[in-house]
């Protein structure tokens, strides 16, 4: 009896460990940035573009070439977001 009891105990320590481990690998993938064109609002982009070259300096919303830094995999569920810049 007492076999079982540290049998089972060991399978649910393992599977909390597994858990664990899976929620980690998707936190850090969601944590590595992606530049996101056109969805930036006028004065809040991240950096340098053909028209400007620093941060803030864009004139008008949804800029095509201006960019900010979103969490990966979220740029494209975004109306009007593009990982590559817009003409």
């Amino acid at each position: 009896m007492k076999d079982n009891k540290a049998i089972a105990t060991a399978a649910v320590a393992g599977l909390f460990a597994l858990t664990s481990l899976g929620l980690a690998g998707t936190a850090a993938a969601e944590d590595k940035p992606e530049k996101c064109y056109g969805i930036v609002k006028a004065g809040k982009n991240d950096c340098q573009t053909s028209s400007h070259a620093c941060a803030g300096q864009n004139k008008t919303d949804g800029e095509g070439m201006s960019w900010i830094y979103v969490p990966q995999g979220t740029c494209e569920k975004i109306v009007g977001g593009t990982l590559k810049p817009k003409s």
